[in-house]
C-alpha cells in the first residue's frame, strides 16, 4: 500500500504585507549620562582657577586688615604678621577722625535705604504695570528702556551735574538719592519676571470678584513677584553701594560722603603735603565695607537665584 507523506506548504511572504516593527533598545550611554554625568577634567580647572582669581582678593583683604601699618610692608601680602591687630585696628577704623566712618557708613546706608529701596518699588510698578496694562506707546516704552539699560552711568554724568547745579541740589544728599531712584535695567527685570510669574486669568478672576487694581496688586501679584523683588533690590543695593563716581562730582563736603569716597580720601593722604598714612585703615574700612553685602547674599541667596532663573524655562 503506498502511503504518501503530506509536506505543509511553507507560507510564502507577502511583499504587500507591512513587516512586524522592530523594537529598538534604548542605548544604555545616554541613559547613562543623564543618571551619572560625565565629568570634565578641562571644565573642572577652568572652575577652579576662577574660584581661585575670585577669592584672593577677599583672602588679601581679611589677612592683611590683621596687620599693623608697618606690618604691612614687612610681611608677605599673603599670609598674617606675628602681631595680630584685628581688632584694635577696628577700633582705630570707628574711632579715627572724631568717628568720620560711621558717619559715612550712616551716609551709605541713608542713601540705600531710600535711593535702592525707591528704585525697587518704582521698578516694580512700573514693571508690572508695563506686563499686565495695554496702552497706546507700549513698544516705544520698551524700546526706551532697552536704550537705557545700554547707555552707561558715566555718560550722564555731566548732564546729570548740570541739571542739579542749576536746581542748587549739588553738594547735597538729594543729589546721589535721586539718580539712584532709576533703574532701567531693574525695570527690565521686574516687565519680564511679572509677565511670567503672574497668570492673566488671576488678575482676571479677582476683577470679576469685585477686587481693585490696588488690592489686586497688594494681596495677589505682589507675594507672587516676591523673587523678582529681591533680585532687583539686590543688584540696586549693590550698585548704591558701590557707587563712587556719582558722590565724585555731586559732593564736596566730607560729612556727606559715603564710604566708598570717604576710604578713597583716607587712601589719598599719603599722597598729599603733611597727610597722614592710615593704610591699614583703609584695609580694615574696605573689609567692613563688604561685609554687609555678603551678608546679604548669603541671606537671600534662594530668592535672588529663583529669580534669576525665572522665565529661563518654557512650558
Amino acid at each position: 500500500m503506498n502511503t504518501t507523506t503530506r509536506t505543509e506548504p511553507t507560507p510564502v511572504e507577502n511583499p504587500h504585507t507591512p513587516a512586524a516593527p522592530r523594537l529598538r533598545s534604548k542605548p544604555t550611554r545616554a541613559r547613562s549620562t543623564v543618571a551619572r554625568p560625565r565629568k570634565s577634567i578641562l571644565l573642572t580647572a577652568l572652575t577652579a582657577i576662577v574660584l581661585i582669581y575670585s577669592l584672593i582678593p577677599l583672602v588679601w583683604l581679611v589677612i592683611n586688615a590683621t596687620k599693623t601699618q608697618d606690618g604691612l610692608f614687612t610681611s608677605f601680602g599673603l599670609w598674617f604678621d606675628g602681631d595680630f591687630a584685628l581688632w584694635s585696628n577696628i577700633h582705630d577704623t570707628v574711632t579715627y577722625d572724631n568717628g568720620i566712618f560711621l558717619r559715612w557708613l550712616g551716609n551709605t546706608l541713608l542713601y540705600v535705604v531710600i535711593g535702592a529701596g525707591g528704585a525697587t518699588f518704582l521698578a516694580v510698578l512700573g514693571g508690572y504695570g508695563l506686563a499686565k496694562y495695554d496702552f497706546p506707546g507700549k513698544r516705544g516704552v520698551f524700546a526706551t528702556v532697552i536704550g537705557a539699560v545700554a547707555v552707561p552711568g558715566t555718560a550722564l554724568a555731566v548732564p546729570t551735574f548740570l541739571m542739579f547745579s542749576n536746581l542748587g541740589l549739588t553738594d547735597t544728599p538729594w543729589a546721589v538719592i535721586i539718580p539712584s531712584l532709576i533703574s532701567p535695567f531693574g525695570l527690565y527685570l521686574m516687565w519680564t519676571f511679572a509677565t511670567e510669574a503672574i497668570p492673566t486669568e488671576m488678575i482676571e478672576a479677582a476683577r470679576v470678584d469685585g477686587a481693585s487694581e490696588f488690592r489686586t496688586f497688594f494681596r495677589i501679584s505682589l507675594p507672587l513677584l516676591a523673587p523678582g523683588i529681591v533680585t532687583v533690590l539686590l543688584f540696586t543695593v549693590v550698585a548704591t553701594w558701590n557707587n563712587y563716581f556719582l558722590p565724585l562730582i555731586m559732593l564736596k563736603d566730607p560729612d556727606w560722603y559715603p564710604l566708598t569716597l570717604g576710604l578713597n580720601a583716607w587712601n589719598a593722604q599719603a599722597s598729599t603735603a603733611g597727610g597722614q598714612a592710615v593704610f591699614n585703615l583703609v584695609i580694615t574700612g574696605s573689609l567692613l565695607t563688604i561685609l554687609p553685602l555678603l551678608a546679604a547674599f548669603l541671606l537671600l541667596q534662594r530668592y535672588w537665584q529663583s529669580g534669576l532663573s525665572a522665565g529661563s524655562v518654557k512650558d
